[in-house]
């Protein structure tokens, strides 16, 4: 096979694939930050979302605990 590549050749191809593969694995790690970092963006709204839905579940309760007392008298 040597008489097909060249040492230097093969010394070339060797490293373009590891750097190739360091690339690889750089993109993948980034990806994989940002996808997790968006999935903690997510979480936190969707707990936002909770907590200002429990908000106006309690004044909507509250409004309607004061309305019925007012009916009453």
């Amino acid at each position: 096979m040597s008489f097909l590549f060249p040492s230097y050749f093969s010394r070339f191809l060797m490293l373009s694939t590891k750097r190739l593969a360091d690339v690889g694995y750089r993109v993948f790690s980034g990806s994989m930050m940002l996808l997790t970092l968006y999935g903690g963006y997510l979480c936190a709204m969707r707990g936002y979302r909770y907590m200002q839905r429990q908000k106006q579940l309690q004044l909507v309760a509250q409004n309607q605990n004061i309305d019925s007392e007012i009916v009453k008298d």
